[in-house]
């Protein structure tokens, strides 16, 4: 075999290498996004962990999926109108403390409205984005804001910044859109729980309050208004939820 036609084989054979290994690294990657995506759902299908643990370990996954510089989500609030963060890696204080967000302001609104992710290239010179000087303070530079959607509305936004211009491509956003779903998901799950145990705890306290009325009017000869105002003015001067007063009218009566 000729000496050339042995040089290029062996080049040939040092390109395959490298694009095994440059395949292998994709592969571990892969296979690294994946597992933290699986722990996510995991946590979240199993109820484990608090709400805040949960969406903290997102923004903290997403962070370092994407190698960004600070990654947060924004829930809505339904009753002021506005944002508030509720989730972020970062340390920097000016960054979590800014002022909450208007549901009309910034690229975080103008997302909310239109309902799908929006990309800015450089939001220090994007007049759309709110806080500019913040961004510009901090070393931002391109942004990436996802909506969560729970049941067909969205109920707060994903954003991440990098350091760099940097051009967000579609597997980095379904990536995040991907996790912001899952984020969505825990927090619908856990305002329904929250919704439920109110609900619960407003019939057990319902139930107290009319065994202790049927006590008083049994004992006490009460009308069903009359005990019930009793119970009230009670609440008031003692400083005592009618529950704990109805709770504790059943219990003597009940050792009674």
């Amino acid at each position: 075999m000729a000496k050339s036609t042995v040089k290029e084989l062996k080049q040939i054979l040092e390109e395959k290498d490298k694009e095994i290994i440059l395949l292998k690294s994709e592969l571990e990657k892969k296979n690294a996004e994946l597992d933290k995506i699986v722990e996510i759902s995991s946590l979240i299908t199993t109820q484990l962990g608090s709400i805040d643990n949960i969406l903290n370990l997102i923004v903290t996954v997403t962070s370092e999926l994407l190698n960004t510089r600070i990654c947060s989500i924004m829930l809505i609030d339904e009753q002021n109108k506005e944002f508030i963060i509720k989730a972020t890696q970062s340390l920097d204080e000016e960054y979590k403390n800014k002022p909450n967000l208007k549901l009309d302001q910034g690229i975080s609104g103008l997302v909310v409205k239109e309902g799908h992710p929006i990309i800015v290239a450089d939001i220090r010179e994007d007049s759309r984005f709110f806080y500019r000087d913040i961004a510009k303070r901090l070393g931002l530079v391109s942004m990436l804001s996802v909506p969560m959607y729970y049941r067909d509305k969205v109920i707060g936004v994903i954003n991440v910044y990098t350091s760099e211009e940097h051009s967000f491509t579609r597997e980095e956003v379904n990536i995040v859109q991907t996790l912001a779903n899952y984020a969505a998901i825990a927090v619908g799950s856990s305002q329904l729980i929250e919704e439920v145990t109110r609900l619960k705890e407003t019939l057990e306290t319902r139930k107290l309050i009319e065994k202790a009325k049927g006590i008083l009017m049994k004992h006490r000869g009460m009308s069903e208004e009359e005990a019930y105002r009793f119970l009230q003015k009670r609440s008031m001067d003692t400083g005592k939820s009618m529950k704990e007063l109805a709770s504790a009218i059943c219990l003597f009566f009940d050792i009674s």
